[in-house]
């Protein structure tokens, strides 16, 4: 059933008195050509199995069933599962399961829905909700060893801030935490005009790919993710006042050990690469 086709999607909405919640970000893709790209983009092949999150009515997901060894699609909204029952229903290899995603242990479940000896293999793809996109990205980058590749659309805005370049307005902790676990791509732009119903903001798709390891050794990863997130709520502060305050030193002991590793006082956090953060925090820890 072609779920991407508005007439298709309104008749379908109405045969289950479905209405899109705004509170879980409810905008149905129906632009048809960028399923496709997003489908061939994502990596899903018949050794691998693919999670969705946020399926909706199903037209993505149609094609991943075809590309993929298996399909676990998770959606919130359990007033779904009728509508996703009857458009899957050739789809043999789709397993559905109604949860909040930032509840739901990926690998576990996979396991369990496929009945498999051992976490498998897979990618993720996704159209996630405006308002718990960084939790989910997080979500993924930290806690799915054996995820291959995510693909995930979201708010335009957001995306830029992923690939941002030091010294942009836009960088900031999502670009640098991200580039932490993950290789970043940029794959599209989504116009508003794609959903139904129409968002007030346009989307873009971001494709990661986990590192085997995070891209940069640190003494210790909770004070480094901690110093980022301290100095980027202060992000108009020098780095000298940012970390004399986070460290507990004076700003002449900072700036001996700031200008120890090449980095000048009087710069700001968003003009430092993640690379001299590192070093940072390790030259701070001694």
């Amino acid at each position: 059933m072609q779920t991407s086709s508005p007439s298709v999607l309104r008749s379908l909405m109405q045969q289950y008195e479905i209405y899109p919640k705004k509170r879980w970000g409810q905008n149905f893709l129906i632009d048809g050509n960028i399923l496709e790209n997003i489908a061939l983009s994502s990596g899903a092949n018949p050794d691998l199995y693919t999670v969705e999150i946020g399926p909706g009515l199903g037209a993505l997901t149609q094609l991943l069933a075809k590309k993929s060894r298996g399909v676990l699609a998770i959606d919130i909204d359990k007033s779904l599962e009728r509508p996703l029952q009857q458009v899957l229903a050739p789809y043999h290899n789709v397993q559905l399961h109604f949860a909040d995603i930032l509840d739901v242990d990926l690998e576990a479940e996979l396991v369990q829905r496929f009945d498999l000896a051992q976490v498998p293999e897979y990618v993720v793809c996704a159209n996630i909700p405006y308002n718990i996109t960084s939790p989910i990205i997080f979500q993924l980058l930290e806690n799915c060893p054996h995820m291959q590749k995510a693909t995930l659309m979201m708010q335009k805005e957001v995306a830029e801030r992923i690939i941002a370049q030091p010294g942009s307005k836009d960088y900031g902790l999502l670009t640098l935490m991200t580039h932490y676990y993950a290789d970043t791509r940029w794959l599209m732009k989504v116009s508003r005009n794609c959903f139904y119903p129409r968002p007030e903001v346009d989307s873009a798709v971001i494709q990661f790919t986990p590192l085997p390891q995070p891209r940069l050794q640190v003494q210790n990863e909770e004070v480094f993710k901690a110093f980022l997130r301290s100095a980027f709520q202060m992000r108009r502060k020098t780095i000298l006042n940012s970390s004399s305050l986070f460290f507990q030193v004076n700003k002449t002991q900072a700036q001996q050990q700031l200008e120890t590793i090449g980095i000048k006082p009087n710069q700001r956090p968003e003009e430092l690469s993640l690379e001299q953060l590192a070093g940072l925090v390790n030259q701070f820890l001694g």
